[in-house]
């Protein structure tokens, strides 16, 4: 525990729903749900103005449009999202050598190890400058939290969102969290926290005066030593710069289940390019192929292979993949696919006929409990499109099959990027009955106007992001655009 509070914790606000509600000016002050717009979509983000409605992450986005009707409901951009982060991440690096990201829109500072703050007033000022450096470079809000551990600094953050900052001095942690919900602390879930209601301990200063032996009679010696510890507010942890990745995934979440063979093949060996592509991205290769099938009973399955080495190639880790599923029934019908690769090295060695050492199953995860598919899922895929640009693969990341002679209709998902030829870059507000409707705006804009086209317009076709900051809008389109509508839901 440090004397002074110089560890930082920042926490983008909303972060998902902030850049669409940044890039698409019709939507700001509005309420926005970020997440897989199928039928088993769940919500990723929402804004603060939906969640005044109830709506929040890792609800199905069928009950969250139930709870807001009127809010837009779009899928997430991941490519974006990634751009965000790195130009947040790059303020926080120049504070500090020691950065540690837990997510694309958060992370942990020592503020001391970048010699920037060693008391409080320091502190308090370098996050105030953050905080205002991060507005001018993104457009975006952060909230910062600021103490001599990491535990307080992200129980900070989280008071004082939204678009605030919290400084806790040394010596008042106690005070502060005796209050506090014992949810509050980490690791303490829907599980244990309704295990100590049960036991009549409902705060954290419950939890400090039941006492370390009461706490490990109650939940073990392991989890109840570091909960009385939390709760006295001790926490030594230090703050890790690099963190080596353990595994790489994708994984996607089907509107319907599938029951062909054929196509359940077809999105494996699609899924495991996929992860190919985000294994070569980070500089890695690997050396375990995991398969993961969720089942039409909600059973979730996981078989995996260990090659003879690392590899990055496409062709063995689909191979692997296929062989991996022909040992699984999917009869009852496949509601979910996913391709991993664990072991992970920093080189390849080459050997296209790369056959496992350990074939078969290696572990079989228990039955998932019943309810929604989770966010990695559902807006997993969606963001798949998204992240692509492409308007042929819906929120489920599953294309309709169609007759041999029959092209695909273009498909439109709300949210996603696209340019006309004539009215320059806009975002889709909706899509159906062979029609999508455009709203012609860019970050920086007025509310921009709106226009229906055949789904199969040669002028629209599909775009990169925007940057939110940076760049001058153009000038505004024909004038006899419609009016502004408000977003489809």
């Amino acid at each position: 525990m440090r004397a002074a509070p110089t560890i930082l914790h920042l926490d983008m606000d909303a972060f998902y729903a902030s850049v669409e509600q940044a890039s698409k000016p019709s939507l700001r002050g509005k309420a926005v749900i970020v997440g897989g717009l199928g039928p088993r979509g769940v919500v990723a983000t929402a804004s603060y103005e939906a969640r005044r409605f109830g709506v929040h992450s890792a609800m199905p986005m069928a009950q969250a449009r139930r709870l807001c009707p009127n809010g837009a409901c779009l899928i997430p951009r991941f490519t974006l999202y990634r751009q965000v982060s790195d130009v947040v991440m790059a303020l926080l690096r120049e504070l500090s050598p020691l950065v540690e990201p837990l997510s694309l829109d958060e992370a942990f500072v020592d503020l001391e190890a970048g010699a920037v703050a060693f008391d409080s007033a320091g502190a308090r000022a370098t996050g105030e400058r953050l905080r205002a450096d991060i507005r001018a470079a993104t457009g975006l809000s952060g909230s910062v939290g600021l103490a001599g551990s990491k535990m307080l600094a992200k129980v900070a953050s989280e008071e004082a969102k939204p678009a605030g900052l919290l400084l806790i001095e040394p010596g008042t942690e106690r005070e502060l969290l005796a209050p506090m919900s014992v949810r509050t602390l980490p690791g303490v879930g829907p599980a244990t926290g309704e295990h100590l209601r049960r036991a009549g301990i409902t705060t954290v200063g419950d939890l400090a005066e039941a006492g370390e032996d009461e706490l490990v009679r109650m939940l073990g010696r392991a989890h109840g030593v570091g909960l009385y510890r939390m709760a006295l507010g001790i926490d030594d942890r230090p703050v890790v710069a690099e963190r080596d990745a353990k595994s790489v995934s994708v994984e996607d979440t089907f509107d319907v289940d599938l029951h062909d063979r054929v196509r359940i093949r077809t999105e494996v060996q699609r899924l495991a390019d996929r992860c190919v592509q985000r294994l070569r991205g980070s500089g890695h290769s690997g050396r375990t192929i995991v398969l993961k099938v969720r089942r039409y009973d909600f059973s979730t399955l996981t078989r995996s292979e260990t090659l003879r080495g690392p590899t990055d190639d496409p062709a063995v880790v689909r191979e692997a993949a296929a062989r991996l599923l022909e040992g699984v029934d999917t009869t009852g019908g496949v509601r979910l696919l996913g391709v991993g690769v664990t072991g992970l090295a920093d080189y390849t060695q080459e050997d296209l006929f790369a056959q496992s050492v350990a074939a078969g199953p290696q572990g079989e995860a228990a039955e998932a409990a019943p309810g929604p598919d989770g966010p990695e899922g559902a807006a997993g895929a969606a963001g798949a499109a998204g992240a692509a640009a492409g308007p042929l693969e819906g929120a489920g990341g599953a294309e309709p099959s169609a007759g041999p002679e029959a092209a695909p209709e273009r498909r439109w998902a709300a949210g996603s990027d696209v340019r006309h030829a004539v009215y320059g870059p806009g975002w889709v507000q909706g899509s159906g009955v062979g029609r999508v409707t455009v709203r012609f705006e860019r970050p920086g804009s007025e509310p921009g106007r709106v226009r229906t086209f055949r789904v199969d317009d040669p002028e629209l076709e599909p775009s990169d992001p925007l940057p939110l900051v940076g760049e001058e809008p153009p000038a505004v389109a024909s004038p006899d655009a419609e009016a502004p509508g408000p977003p489809s839901p």
